[in-house]
């Protein structure tokens, strides 16, 4: 595996992927093939005077393509910049997005896509409603996704969330007709990445796989990419936040944490409709915020997901597979990682622990948990988390 993981690879599912060392230099011919000529490059505030920003502006500007960047967007994206992104597509006549950056750059560039050819309203693409009928308008931008970060798992579907600026609120939009073009997973441009921000994208991969495989229902597909992500993401996570420039541990980590975005095509769970709500209510890290929920939404869910405890224990690789094995290796993994145990030390406060769970209750993420869910469970989750943690 180590090899391969210092080795160029183009992967065709479950849209096309050119993963490799170097290959964001590749940038302005991969535009190319994929129709752009104009392409607006999108990304977060936090990243916008990042080296890989400038470099790939760079590798546009030198062949004509140009080097338009739209950097306002939040670490929780809201609808607002979306609409400003919006208008610059439009005013700058580009004919495509390269959205590079951690979730919410990426999230950004592909909220902006859904809307910048045609006229719908962003929350038409909300997750949950019916999906807009596209045939009566242009054809959505060729998209190109970027991850900084080895985390979020935003390249392959246009899946994006965004801050309701109205309810403040986390909702989901996408369309199924929007598809990343190509998704460039370069490890060399995690490399910089600070060790906390590794630590907290990282536990954001590792909370997907879990929770992707522990949503009921049979989805063998997203099943098998989960646990490889889980084997993956156990594996190499703490060598890349001890040594930063381990390029094996950074290409393991960015495929990890690919696969775990795949999986969650399934579905994810509460750690998720909690993290959307805090987040957007309080700003706070969604890896952070996820990986802080993960030991109380684990506890909560161990009725129900016996049966799943023993294939996740198998791909860390641990001693045994009893439940408390499991949660240990958790636990003691958020510890050598720096995550903080409670999310009141991230100044979540317990007051808010009604509003918060009544708003979970409406995500989508909390329909697929493994476990049922009431309002009163959710509140009580809430709490230990705030409160307790792990």
């Amino acid at each position: 595996m180590t090899n391969s993981l210092l080795s160029s690879s183009d992967w065709s599912f479950p849209v096309p992927i050119a993963y490799g060392p170097g290959r964001i230099a590749e940038i302005a011919v991969l535009c190319r093939q994929n129709g752009m000529q104009k392409p607006l490059v999108v990304t977060d505030r936090g990243s916008a005077s990042l080296p890989f920003v400038a470099s790939l502006l760079d590798c546009l500007e030198g062949v004509g393509l140009g080097r338009a960047l739209y950097s306002e967007i939040s670490p929780n994206p809201r609808d607002t910049e979306i609409a400003g992104g919006k208008a610059m597509f439009r005013s700058g006549g580009h004919d495509g997005i390269v959205a590079i950056g951690g979730g919410s750059g990426m999230d950004g560039g592909k909220a902006i896509a859904l809307t910048a050819t045609n006229d719908l309203d962003l929350w038409a693409f909300e997750f949950e409603q019916p999906a807009p009928n596209m045939s009566a308008h242009p054809a959505f931008p060729p998209l190109i996704t970027i991850p900084t970060t080895a985390g979020t798992g935003a390249e392959t579907e246009s899946t994006a969330m965004i801050t309701d600026t109205q309810r403040w609120m986390k909702w989901c939009v996408w369309h199924a007709e929007l598809k990343p073009a190509l998704a460039l997973l370069d490890p060399e441009i995690t490399i910089g990445l600070p060790p906390n921000l590794t630590a907290w994208t990282g536990a954001d991969a590792l909370v997907h796989a879990i929770e992707a495989y522990v949503v009921p229902g049979f989805h063998p597909l997203c099943d098998g990419a989960a646990l490889e992500a889980l084997r993956l993401i156990s594996r190499w996570l703490p060598d890349a936040v001890e040594d930063p420039a381990n390029l094996e541990a950074r290409g393991g980590m960015l495929v990890g944490s690919c696969l775990a975005g795949v999986a969650f095509l399934k579905g994810l769970g509460l750690v998720h409709a909690l993290s959307h709500m805090v987040g957007a209510e309080y700003d706070t890290h969604h890896g952070l915020t996820n990986a802080i929920l993960l030991p109380s939404v684990l506890r909560f869910n161990a009725p129900s997901i016996e049966a799943q405890i023993a294939p996740m224990a198998q791909a860390m690789g641990l001693p045994d597979t009893r439940f408390d094995t499991f949660d240990k290796a958790i636990c003691t993994m958020l510890d050598d990682l720096g995550i903080p145990e409670t999310l009141a030390e991230i100044g979540v406060p317990p007051d808010c622990a009604d509003r918060v769970a009544a708003k979970a209750m409406e995500d989508s993420a909390a329909g697929t948990n493994p476990r049922q869910l009431s309002a009163s469970e959710v509140r009580a989750v809430l709490l230990d988390a705030i409160e307790m943690g792990r």
